[in-house]
């Protein structure tokens, strides 16, 4: 039976929503050559302070405001980011149900398996009373009592990705109807605080510099593996904890999540890497693209037209305007330059970007359709990536927040082809 503190899953397992079978497999960071102690890079999260017990608590006091407001009895969170999010707690899912109902009244409870709770204990940061349950007995009688206790009437809400035997189990448990609570957790969520905020700036600072010195090390010959590996490796040095790196080599660079065909790094290669680390949990999201040797001129055209189109995503990020807007200026930018149309190929097949929190992944998105007004707080990635099937594919991709006087990049955008970090 694993100990091992809970990781949350890759974030190029959920890029998208790519077939793992797909995806070029970031090796351990262990598997790179070790680095003479001369050669490692600094740690740069030094002041990435965690988030306060105090923030947290008065998270919970917004959500149960808005459950109030709702006429819902409480929300059910299962093990996973938004957990963390309210109560600190860090755990995985499994068969066995480690989860939090937060009352619209009352006290926090947690119902965990009896032999994990001192390992939840860990990381639990609000005031909450833990329930226990051994093999043999029903954590869903354990929710359904603590909603009893606490005398709320109402709805139960349930988090958007909580699993269905879960939301069936607290329903038969409790005899209460089951709602959506992703209204409520979104309500919250969506807006970052200044130390959430803070934690996203380090977070991309520390990619951004492993992608720099990885790009230093490529060699003629690596594999898309030898390349991931170093990712890991300085990303670790840098004082964060890889979320994986995704590396597309060559013809792969035309998928946006790549090819099972081995790929090899030649004179002339497209070097596609994107990958990310957390810092306290929260999640940096960065793409660099560059040629291993001099560029062609349609390689340089294709580049430069992506960062323009960096470019034209910010220009169209304005405060209250509807976020799906930002992909539709790039869409008709790149029209006008013979790409798609849409979302066709050669051209841009996926979304302008996503939102980026404790999530890689995470709500709004900026692709049609999305009518959330952007705001203050807000942050996403930038990646209008550009892609010829059975040629190549070229995606810049970098972290902003909303401000009230626009929209302001965590890094630094890559400045061209030639000195792409």
């Amino acid at each position: 039976m694993s100990v091992s503190l809970p990781t949350p899953p890759s974030r190029r397992s959920l890029l998208l929503g790519a077939p793992a079978g797909l995806m070029a497999v970031s090796v351990a960071a262990g598997a790179a050559a070790p680095a003479r102690a001369a050669d490692r890079a600094s740690d740069l999260t030094g002041s990435a302070a965690p988030i306060t017990a105090d923030e947290r608590v008065a998270r919970v006091a917004k959500l149960q405001g808005l459950l109030q407001a709702a006429g819902v009895a409480a929300l059910l969170v299962e093990a996973g980011t938004t957990l963390d999010y309210f109560t600190g707690v860090q755990w995985w899912r499994s068969e066995r149900t480690t989860a939090a109902l937060i009352p619209a009244r009352g006290e926090v409870l947690i119902v965990t398996p009896a032999f994990e709770e001192p390992s939840v204990r860990e990381t639990l940061a609000v005031p909450a009373e833990v329930r226990v349950w051994n093999e043999h007995e029903s954590p869903f009688q354990r929710l359904a009592q603590g909603l009893a206790d606490r005398g709320v009437t109402g709805p139960v809400a349930v988090e958007a990705t909580t699993r269905w035997f879960i939301v069936d189990g607290i329903a038969r448990a409790s005899g209460r109807a089951v709602v959506p609570g992703d209204p409520m957790v979104r309500a919250c969520r969506l807006i970052k605080s200044p130390a959430e905020l803070a934690l996203l700036s380090v977070a991309n600072r520390v990619t951004l510099e492993a992608i720099r010195k990885t790009r230093a090390e490529v060699r003629t010959g690596m594999t898309q593996h030898d390349i991931a590996a170093l990712i890991d490796r300085f990303t670790g040095e840098l004082g964060g904890k890889s979320d994986g790196a995704l590396v597309l080599l060559n013809e792969a660079s035309a998928y946006p999540h790549g090819s099972i065909k081995p790929q090899t790094v030649a004179e002339g290669s497209v070097v596609l890497i994107d990958c990310g680390c957390r810092v306290q949990g929260y999640v940096s999201d960065i793409s660099r693209t560059f040629i291993h040797g001099e560029p062609t001129p349609r390689q340089r055209q294709v580049w430069d037209t992506v960062r323009r189109g960096q470019d034209v995503a910010l220009d169209a990020a304005r405060l209250g305007s509807p976020v799906g807007r930002v992909d539709d200026a790039v869409r008709a930018f790149y029209e006008k330059s013979g790409w798609g149309p849409g979302y066709h190929l050669p051209g841009l097949p996926h979304r302008t970007g996503h939102g980026i929190g404790l999530d890689g992944h995470e709500a709004p998105y900026l692709v049609h359709g999305d009518e959330t007004p952007l705001a203050p707080g807000m942050c996403f990635s930038d990646e209008p990536g550009l892609y010829i099937p059975g040629a190549f594919g070229i995606r810049l991709e970098d972290c902003w927040r909303m401000t009230q006087t626009g929209p302001v990049p965590f890094t630094p955008l890559a400045r061209s082809i030639d000195d792409p970090i």
